[in-house]
């Protein structure tokens, strides 16, 4: 008769690390999101609104 190939449980990973990648990445990507927006406000103080705004438009036109 034939076996399956694979276990009816899952085989629990016990190791000091288990568990640990999704907070990293759930750091790494506010950490990511957060200089985003630092980056964005400075721009937006530095040049003002207007000049902010015309910097994304042709940013935009230019990727497109």
């Amino acid at each position: 008769m034939a076996q399956p190939l694979h276990p009816t449980h899952q085989l629990s990973d016990n190791s000091p690390t288990a568990g640990r990648m999704p907070s990293v990445l759930l750091w790494a990507g506010a950490t990511i999101g957060g200089l985003a927006v630092t980056g964005a406000l400075a721009l937006w103080f530095h040049y003002g609104s207007q000049v902010f705004f015309e910097m994304i438009r042709t940013g935009f036109a230019a990727c497109f």
